[in-house]
């Protein structure tokens, strides 16, 4: 276990969620499996227990300051996402983990190429 390591990790994935407003599990997740050599799952896992703090409160403060959060639909998608992250959690553990590993690539990959070549 490299500690400095996980809390380089910690602090990266912060200020990629405080400047890109990204769940941290976008870095944490690749660098948990490239990195300490946790499974997919294991990353996955772990991501999501460090997650249930309100990790983004800070930032997401610092949003509400500038006028740059709309609590009613924030409100609305959270009720959405504890039913949906209930529910694909439970579906998941269906998944091999090298089935889950290609799955979160092409994710990952599909978000990135709508990014880059979005009008």
């Amino acid at each position: 276990m490299n500690i400095v390591l996980y809390i380089i990790l910690g602090l990266l994935a912060g200020v990629f969620s405080g400047i890109f407003g990204i769940g941290g599990g976008l870095v944490i997740v690749p660098a948990l499996v490239l990195l300490a050599g946790f499974t997919q799952h294991q990353a996955q896992g772990t991501t999501l227990a460090l997650l249930v703090p309100p990790i983004g409160l800070l930032a997401a403060i610092r949003y509400y300051q500038a006028g740059n959060v709309n609590l009613f639909v924030a409100a609305l998608i959270c009720v959405g996402f504890i039913a949906g992250s209930y529910f694909g959690a439970d579906w998941v553990q269906k998944l091999s983990d090298p089935v889950l590993k290609k799955a979160f690539g092409v994710f990952l990959f599909l978000i990135s190429m709508n990014m880059i070549f979005m009008k």
